[in-house]
């Protein structure tokens, strides 16, 4: 990342205007063109270094539900138990992890009963438990990058 990508992402984490072009908006703060700052935000997710681009929505303030959970998955079934957890349009997003609770995943649903519904779906379908762990507290953490 160079000097400007820094300002971008710093830019960008502490909300996103709410105009008929945000993108210019955001641009013109920066010193930027619009289309430049796009290509910028295009090239930074296609080489990996964001994860993506887009809001964040407080699923419980829209009366949905939110949990964190953990499967220890045999190493040799690993992306075969991926593909099925990810096949579910509940899971916002899933890592690998270095630890005996290899599988972490992220699950949003309508509603409470929904994530207990889904999490016993997966738990049947690859045949291994899955741990529900809910948000007790929420914490909100900012990435600020030097430029």
């Amino acid at each position: 990342m160079d000097a400007i990508d820094r300002r971008i992402v710093n830019a960008l984490q502490g909300g996103f205007p709410v105009c008929e072009r945000p993108f210019a908006a955001v641009a013109e703060g920066l010193g930027l063109d619009e289309a430049g700052l796009i290509a910028r935000l295009k090239a930074l997710v296609e080489r990996g270094i964001l994860s993506r681009f887009g809001p964040l929505y407080a699923a419980e303030g829209l009366g949905g539900a939110v949990t964190l959970a953990a499967m220890a998955v045999p190493e040799e079934r690993f992306e075969a138990v991926a593909a099925q957890v990810n096949a579910h349009v509940e899971v916002a997003h899933n890592y690998a992890r270095n630890h005996r609770l290899n599988m972490w995943f992220v699950l949003a649903t309508e509603d409470r009963a929904g994530i207990a519904a889904t999490l016993a779906e997966i738990a049947r379908e690859t045949g291994i438990p899955v741990l529900n762990m809910p948000r007790l507290a929420e914490y909100r953490i900012g990435l600020r990058l030097e430029a």
